[in-house]
């Protein structure tokens, strides 16, 4: 857009890659420029605790709002120098960021009727978007607390927008079914590749049903909010599971909004993802948003697979792919606030815990684990491991001691009640059996430690100890490696943590689930020597040091505008849609029409619906959509109108689909054609070579047994392999296979075009397409109708591959003007016409669209043996040619034109259609203009 520094500056860079790095650049400057003004992150105030990805303060402890007010505060001055001398065209140098997520960075609690406390609460999140400064952040979500009550939800408002903060008010029963019910009891498991749970009962059933409900209840609330505030120009990102449903319904609000989406937690492979009952509709909402982002390419690539193999949809390098529209898919690994960690340790408490740390250890190695109570955080693993380590290490016994801070969450849940009995009874028992009266190998912690105090400890670990058995990053392998510059200690890092893509290198890897590796490996890190410790503990310092939190932020944003930027590109190479009043109304004022119908996916029932699985089954047998008896009768009976259905199928599905109708058929693009009151005559070349037929075939059963669920279609001119409900990865697979067996083999030296599909594969004679017939059948319907005046009015509709759609481009009249009188199909579609036939298509030179084809010279054809089977009852018959006219077949002007392709945003047609169903929708309405012209 014009003047919009985040969309019209990055055009003057053509790649992607270049805007961005184009834009990374001009962000170090303008952090350079600011660092003499804000350079201090906010580390030393006092009650600060610890979450797993970031701080969290105490609730009787208000040094959390002074934090944010702080932040707050330099993120003003900071607007404010920049404000005053870098504007560009009128508008502020800093971009609007709404933050949507399911909880607001405070908690509120009641002090009156209308009076409410705000305080800090914790996550990387919070901590990534405080400490940004390239954008003017504001915060939509949930506050935590029921106000039901109109005074206290105006009270919490105006509290709240102090901060920055906009709130979602959720009831009580909202809550229960969407937060408890489907983000906890759903999602969130089977993100985690838990099963879902068990239904024993119908009772279970309606309970998901109604909390899927309540989910997108929810998530329709949020939007509301969102639009609500949304100013043009602004950026929506919205986070994590519990809002998968949100960038569909801003996407509806305004399709111009920058919506992105990121996902905290893993992305399940695609064959987890399919179990949950609702995977199609959450998928399909998630990618209305521009840009979508995940920790690791793992997850991105299970996303776009579960795009690919449960909506059927094309996966690309760059993301998913639908209808034209390119969703961006990448991973964007979170850090944290470095920084803060570092200049902590230097703070006279943090020294004070370490000296009291360092005394009561003195003489033992120290092992930490620091995780939330929860079954993913593979704590029972972790606990097994150091036993028997032990077992096997008795000379460690008494030199080593493993502390394990676990900070308990959700107690109110069975499942986690037996977690904690179970690491409570396996660390009384490894500390009753390797205990002394003065000592005990595991210290065992069910709380949180406040953010000093647990600086300190990471600073004095020896080795730090994480295996998660799933787990989307795990900041704690960040912030252990932040405080460890002067010990350089060893970090044990789970393969199933996110952070093993980005630390890996430096710390060592285990499988949790293998106890003796991970024992094993903890004899490692203690014995390793003090070099090895450096060189790994300085690979994986500079690399949480570079990648912040804050980096994170500003280039998932910095992204998602170059995403919209490429999108507007990319859009306008996209033809508009049909304009349907402009066309009836000039259908209407012609006087001798021509409609040319495509099949398959055009005048079809739709087989693909949003939600559920095509059948396959309906699909192999093309049937004309049910409510297009009554526009097509009508249409076939106007004495104005020619309606010929041109496809690639063979004769007898177009007998079977539209032999009740007057009108005409053209079999296998154009080959075979017939007047439905008449015989079916070919107008195929007459030494077309067909002789490569039989081994083709062969070829293609050879691969339909090989691949389950693939089929073929055996045509007179051409073959079909289909591998659209093959499993996509394996059907690509055999079909590049197919095709270097074919090129090398049987079609090395035919003439033949090989055409390939989104999922399949044909190979027909070279020339035939639909654009090289329409001339031929052009001629066929002139002669047969005894036409006397010109076909002003051509409209063509169809869902036709690439190599067809020479039919758009046929009746286009944007041509050079040429006085020369013939076919003006491309000389290499299709073979050249007898004189006379092309004399019947004569051309006026008047004409703006009259061109001469530059016919090169063909290869002879060798007269083709008809093959036994032949489904067309008069395959050979040919009609004599017609007699030469002196009048023009074709009297088109720009405007009387319509091409329109139904579902195919890559086209050289004028026009498009979403569907089959806007196809009818569009065809009943031209058909009741035409009756009412009738009538009158």
């Amino acid at each position: 857009m014009p003047g919009n520094k985040y969309n019209g500056n990055s055009t003057h860079i053509p790649t992607r890659v270049g805007r961005l790095l184009r834009e990374r650049e001009l962000r170090e400057q303008r952090k350079s420029s600011r660092a003499s003004h804000s350079n201090e992150v906010i580390d030393n105030h006092r009650g600060a605790e610890v979450s797993e990805n970031g701080p969290r303060f105490r609730e009787s402890d208000n040094t959390g709002v002074a934090f944010v007010e702080q932040y707050s505060e330099e993120a003003t001055a900071a607007r404010a120098l920049v404000e005053g001398c870098e504007k560009q065209d009128g508008r502020p140098f800093r971009q609007r960021l709404l933050v949507v997520a399911n909880r607001l960075p405070v908690s509120a609690v009641r002090r009156g009727e209308d009076s409410w406390s705000l305080e800090i609460s914790g996550g990387g999140l919070v901590t990534a978007l405080l400490g940004v400064k390239e954008f003017e952040a504001r915060w939509i979500g949930w506050a935590g607390v029921n106000v039901p009550d109109e005074i206290g939800q105006k009270a919490l408002t105006n509290a709240l927008a102090e901060k920055r903060c906009i709130p979602v008010f959720l009831d009580e029963e909202i809550v229960h079914q969407y937060y408890n019910g489907y983000c906890n009891n759903i999602l969130w498991p089977l993100f985690h590749y838990l099963p879902l749970p068990q239904e024993d009962r119908l009772a279970t059933t309606r309970s998901f049903q109604s909390q899927f409900a309540a989910y997108k209840k929810a998530n329709q609330m949020f939007a509301d909010v969102v639009n609500a505030h949304y100013e043009e120009g602004d950026v929506v990102w919205c986070h994590d599971y519990h809002l998968m449903y949100l960038p569909e319904c801003l996407k509806k609000y305004d399709n111009k909004m920058k919506v992105g989406w990121f996902l905290h937690t893993p992305f399940p492979s695609s064959e987890i993802h399919r179990t949950l009952p609702s995977r199609s509709e959450l998928l399909r909402s998630v990618l209305a948003a521009d840009l979508v982002g995940f920790h690791t390419y793992d997850y991105a690539r299970h996303f776009v697979s579960a795009c690919t193999r449960i909506l059927g949809l094309e996966g690309t390098p760059e993301g998913v792919e639908d209808q034209g529209r390119l969703t961006r898919v990448a991973a964007f690994p979170i850090g944290i606030d470095s920084n803060r960690f570092i200049h902590a340790l230097e703070l006279p408490q943090v020294q004070e815990h370490i000296k009291e740390l360092k005394e009561r250890f003195a003489g033992r190695k120290v092992m930490l684990g620091v995780d939330r109570l929860d079954m993913i955080k593979g704590i029972p693993q972790k606990i097994l491991a150091f036993e028997k380590f032990l077992e096997e290490n008795p000379n460690w016994r008494d030199k080593v001691v493993l502390l394990q801070i676990a900070v308990p969450t959700r107690t109110d849940v069975p499942e986690y009640q037996r977690l904690t009995s179970q690491v409570h009874e396996i660390v009384g028992r490894i500390n009753g059996r390797f205990g002394t009266l003065t000592a005990v190998p595991i210290h065992h912690l069910d709380r949180s430690l406040d953010f000093h105090a647990l600086c300190a400890l990471y600073a004095v670990t020896d080795v730090a100890l994480v295996t998660s058995i799933r787990d989307g990053m795990n900041l704690v392998s960040y912030e252990f490696v932040a405080c460890q510059d002067a010990k350089k200690g060893v970090l044990i890092l789970s393969e199933f943590a996110g952070a093993a893509q980005s630390l890996g290198a430096g710390a060592i890897l285990i499988n949790p689930w293998n106890i003796t590796e991970v024992a094993a490996s903890i004899g490692q890190a203690l014995d390793m020597p003090a070099e090895e410790r450096e060189k790994r503990h300085r690979h994986n310092f500079l690399h949480v040091t570079m990648h912040t939190a804050q980096e994170w932020a500003e280039t998932f944003v910095s992204e998602l505008n170059d995403t919209v930027v490429e999108a507007q590109l990319r859009t306008s190479k996209v033809p508009p849609e049909l304009p349907q009043n402009d066309a009836m109304e000039r259908y209407l004022q012609s006087s001798n029409r021509l409609l040319i119908l495509g099949f398959n996916a055009t005048l079809t029932e739709p087989v693909d619906t949003p939600g559920s699985r095509g059948d396959q089954i309906k699909e192999m047998e093309l049937k004309l959509h049910p409510e297009l008896k009554e526009p097509l009768t009508a249409l076939c009976n106007d004495p104005k109108t020619t309606v010929v259905v041109l496809s690639g199928s063979e004769s007898r599905v177009l007998d079977k689909n539209f032999g009740e109708y007057d009108m005409w058929l053209a079999a296998e693009n154009g080959m075979f054609l017939r007047h439905t009151k008449g015989r079916w005559m070919t107008t195929m070349p007459e030494h077309l070579n067909l002789e490569w037929v039989d081994s083709v075939k062969h070829v293609f059963e050879y691969f339909t047994e090989r691949t389950p669920r693939s089929h073929f279609d055996f045509r007179d001119t051409s073959l079909v392999w289909n591998y659209k409900y093959a499993d996509i990865e394996f059907g690509r697979l055999q079909a590049r296979d197919m095709l270097q067996h074919l090129w090398t083999g049987p079609i090395s030296n035919a003439s033949v075009d090989v055409v390939q599909g989104s999922r399949s594969v044909e190979v027909r004679a070279v020339g035939v397409t639909k654009g090289a017939a329409i001339d031929r059948i052009l001629g066929e319907i002139v002669h047969s109708k005894s036409m006397t005046t010109p076909i002003d009015y051509v409209l063509c509709i169809g869902h036709f591959v690439g190599k067809d759609e020479d039919v758009y481009t046929f009746f286009e009249p944007e041509l050079p003007s040429d006085a020369t009188s013939i076919t003006r199909s491309k000389a290499t579609d299709g073979p050249r016409l007898p004189v006379e036939r092309r004399a019947a298509l004569k051309f006026p030179a008047s004409r703006s669209g009259a061109k001469s084809s530059q016919t090169k010279t063909q290869r002879p054809f060798l007269a083709p043996d008809r093959r036994s089977g032949n489904n067309h009852s008069c395959g050979s018959l040919r009609r004599p040619s017609p007699e030469k006219v002196s009048w023009s077949v074709l009297d088109l002007k720009g405007d009387n034109y319509f091409s329109c392709a139904v579902g195919r945003a890559r086209t050289s047609a004028r026009y498009l259609l979403n569907s089959s169903d806007d196809v009818v929708s569009f065809l009943h309405r031209l058909a009741n203009a035409s009756s009412s012209c009738l009538d009158v």
